[in-house]
């Protein structure tokens, strides 16, 4: 069997430390989907390594998000970056005209 090395699962379990996760405050027969309850409390929880412990609390999902994801607040210093067109020849492209040493014939 090929068991990883004791060091690279420290490692692995190391770098999830200091996580955050938001839990809903609803009763436990209520729904704990974020987008059903919007307006519910949240208890914002952080791991330890080996638990998750009591970080704060949120008002609501803008407030929990803000907390969770405070790089998604600040506007981008270039703004967003175009991608362009990949040279190729998919299905979603316009075929190629064919070209003069093709005889005429396009190629598919």
């Amino acid at each position: 069997m090929d068991d990883e090395p004791l060091t690279d699962w420290a490692e692995r379990r190391d770098a999830k430390i200091g996580r955050l996760r938001a839990v809903p405050v609803v009763p436990s027969n209520g729904p704990r989907a974020s987008h059903l309850n919007p307006d519910a409390p949240r208890a914002i929880e952080r791991w330890n390594g080996h638990t998750w412990e009591l970080y704060g609390f949120a008002a609501g999902l803008a407030e929990t998000q803000a907390i969770l994801y405070p790089e998604a607040g600040k506007p981008s210093p270039s703004g967003p970056v175009p991608k362009p067109l990949g040279s190729g020849t998919g299905k979603h492209r316009k075929r190629q005209a064919p070209g003069p040493d093709s005889g005429g014939r396009t190629q598919r």
